[in-house]
């Protein structure tokens, strides 16, 4: 048997930060080797945003296919913790640590939850990243196309975000939004502001982009997402007189989108309205993912009926909030997330409620048992 608590502890103490690992993943493989998963480790990537460790664990053969995934790096803590953000605390009811919500806890829950469950049909493996929180360019990705060298299909995945908001099982992640970032650069002439006829300044035209841009209607939403929105998050001309008129402009924004929208297309819409305002100017984008659904069925009833038979509580399904792997494993097999509270991802004191990690295990052994039967 493995105590979710215990382990969860063992891996906030790495401070793995993106890209780094600081030994989270060795913890991870000898808590897997010892209740009989084969563990494949892999270093992917290189600097600056590499390189990453990742691993993948198997149990078992055949189908059904049950793939569990998370990742072990976690965001920078910050100042100003009550304690150390790397040297795990228990105070009250309450285990203190960076990742103790996001994710580790989450990880450790399901290790657990396997623990119980030595023998069973068909597959479980593991998908464990070190670059979730960072430009995820060589964790998930780079497992999936190793993965997919190897024939290895999954039938269900289980994402172990923390999804829950304001208790334990209230909310499971059928889809998520799709992300894009984009640059527009307009280029002008510097000059000084009492001869603007010798100059040509390039925050008019940006200005004129940027109000039709804001003014956009992109759709109305669906039944599970709700309206795609562009906003607007930097604008920079780099001009620090007030006597001079820029030679440049800029300004960044992001458009969160639901599955009416491609990225694709939405960078196209922008880079035409930027051209009529200014056919100099240029638009570079990032694609982070693309919306996606994994329309409600059985795997999200059976995670639903999981959750409800340890917890009483009958969970929202829900397409809200930012992005996850889960934008790249969907595109392998229906894929639906559920973990631990969020309240406390990415803040000072993070902070996971030890009976959540418990009632966190039973919930991922009834799933195992109803996937694995």
């Amino acid at each position: 048997m493995i105590d979710p608590v215990d382990l969860t502890r063992r891996l906030i103490t790495c401070p793995s930060v993106t890209p780094a690992d600081a030994g989270a993943q060795d913890v991870l493989a000898e808590a897997l080797e010892s209740i009989g998963f084969t563990v494949y480790r892999f270093l992917d990537g290189e600097a600056p945003d590499g390189p990453v460790h990742n691993l993948y664990a198997t149990r078992g053969a055949g189908a059904p296919f049950f793939a569990f995934a998370g990742h072990t790096d976690v965001v920078p803590p910050g100042d100003g913790w009550s304690g150390g953000a790397f040297t795990p605390e228990i105070r009250g009811d309450l285990l203190y640590g960076r990742g103790a919500v996001d994710m580790k806890g989450g990880i450790a829950a399901f290790v657990a939850a396997a623990a119980r469950i030595p023998e069973h049909t068909g597959t479980i493996a593991l998908i464990i990243t070190g670059d979730e929180e960072g430009p995820a360019t060589h964790g998930t990705v780079a497992l999936i196309e190793w993965m997919k060298g190897q024939d290895l299909q999954p039938d269900l995945i289980l994402v172990g975000e923390p999804t829950s908001s304001a208790r334990l099982g209230d909310t499971i992640k059928i889809g998520r939004r799709g992300s894009v970032n984009m640059w527009i650069e307009v280029p002008g002439t510097q000059g000084h502001v009492a001869y603007p006829h010798l100059a040509d300044n390039p925050i008019r035209p940006l200005a004129r982009m940027l109000d039709r841009l804001c003014a956009l209607t992109l759709d109305e939403g669906t039944d599970w997402f709700q309206p795609s929105n562009l906003e607007v998050t930097d604008i920079d001309v780099g001009n620090g007189a007030t006597n001079i008129i820029p030679g440049r402009a800029g300004a960044r924004l992001n458009i969160r989108f639901n599955d009416l929208q491609r990225g694709e297309a939405l960078v196209e819409r922008v880079r035409g309205i930027v051209a009529d305002e200014s056919p100099r100017a240029t638009v570079r984008a990032t694609i982070s993912g693309e919306a996606f659904l994994t329309p409600p069925g059985d795997f999200s009833t059976l995670v639903s009926d999981a959750i409800a038979a340890v917890t009483g509580v009958t969970p929202e399904l829900s397409t809200s909030g930012g992005t996850s792997d889960a934008r790249f494993l969907s595109k392998l097999a229906p894929t639906v997330e559920f973990g631990l509270l969020n309240a406390t991802m990415h803040k000072l004191d993070e902070a996971v409620a030890l009976a959540d990690l418990h009632a966190l295990t039973d919930i991922y052994a009834a799933i195992i048992r109803r996937v694995c039967a």
